[in-house]
């Protein structure tokens, strides 16, 4: 059996928010992945369920890749159709704020969301909630996905016999891509207790699988070859790696949304690496998308906030710099040369066996 992840007040208190509200805006972070779109869907199908008119609004497109899953279709992405955006905001009398932690995370979609009379409640796992934001703040950044978190509450609240195969698919979506298809992140045992419930909604999990990673265009795979052969530069005395991504090799590579994905993970594929930094310019404004990745304990989180005006997770971060990309690797590499004590390797114990 799942452990309860609220207490019984607690969980009252959300039936009870939900219960009276009729409209609901489901709305997550600005590049919404695998998670954002994973924990939306599957509480979107949840609210229906019980008879609420969800509608899911995120501040710009999903990736590519993403395209598939169940009720992709009815998202409304707000840089692209501001207005009705706008509109079913304003009529929502509840706003759930799915795997962010801040309405700064949403930019300008983040402002319309403000000015909102709903209430709201966050569903979210990182660190430092803005619990200002909502009435009801369910935060657990112990937890590997929001999806994770949007499982176990369907599950608390009795939904779980109501959830469909596509429901069940998209959550597992989530999880998976949070994890690195459970890879980092994924060593509580309940996840896999959840893994086999959803299971048991038939979804295919192999297929899922391929939907995601093996979804590429050739083109894709030619750019990847070249960022990781003629871009990537190591530090192999920090244990670090930066690479960058330029407007036109872009555009020479017929990049299109999420192209780039997962590939600030390939170089911890390297003995010994312990940080990976992407440097990408943004294709819709003048800013440099940040993306970091660690393992063990160096702290991905604390170097985005530090430099990146980001956050995330112990190992998995990310952020933005609003300036030339050679000022952003200037800025990545003073950021490694700051945290090179944390990169170096462990000094062995003067007491350890030889």
């Amino acid at each position: 059996m799942l452990k309860p992840l609220l207490s019984d007040k607690d969980l009252f208190a959300l039936f009870r928010m939900l219960q009276e509200s009729r409209r609901v805006v489901i709305c997550g972070q600005r590049g919404p992945e695998g998670d954002a779109m994973g924990s939306a869907l599957g509480w979107a199908e949840y609210l229906r369920s019980i008879g609420k008119h969800a509608t899911i609004v995120m501040p710009n497109p999903c990736p590519d890749f993403l395209r598939w899953m169940p009720g992709c279709k009815e998202v409304m992405f707000y840089s692209d159709r501001r207005e009705q955006a706008t509109q079913a905001v304003q009529a929502a009398d509840l706003i759930c704020c799915l795997d962010f932690n801040a309405l700064s995370r949403l930019q300008d979609f983040g402002e319309v969301i403000g000015r909102s009379k709903a209430r709201r409640i966050m569903i979210d796992h990182h660190l430092d909630p803005d619990t200002s934001m909502a009435e009801i703040c369910i935060s657990h950044p112990e937890m590997s996905s929001t999806s994770e978190l949007v499982f176990r509450l369907i599950h608390q609240l009795g939904g779980f016999d109501a959830m469909t195969r596509g429901g069940a698919a998209c959550i597992y979506t989530g999880m998976m891509t949070d994890t690195g298809g459970f890879t980092y992140a994924s060593n509580n045992p309940e996840i896999y207790l959840i893994i086999s419930m959803l299971l048991t909604k038939r979804i295919d999990k192999d297929k899922i699988y391929r939907n995601v990673f093996n979804n590429y265009s050739a083109n894709r795979i030619h750019f990847m070859g070249y960022v990781l052969g003629e871009k990537l530069r190591f530090f192999p005395g920090h244990r670090a790696s930066i690479f960058t991504i330029t407007r036109e090799e872009m555009k020479r590579f017929r990049y299109i949304r999420g192209d780039a994905e997962g590939w600030v993970n390939m170089p911890l594929q390297v003995r010994g690496m312990r940080l990976s930094i992407s440097l990408r310019e943004d294709t819709e404004k003048d800013v440099v998308r940040v993306s970091l990745r660690s393992v063990d304990d160096f702290p991905c989180n604390r170097m985005a906030e530090e430099f990146f005006h980001g956050g995330g997770h112990l190992n998995a971060a990310g952020g933005e710099l609003p300036f030339p990309l050679e000022e952003a690797v200037k800025t990545a590499e003073r950021a490694v040369e700051a945290y090179k004590d944390l990169l170096e390797p462990p000094t062995p114990s003067p007491t350890a066996k030889k």
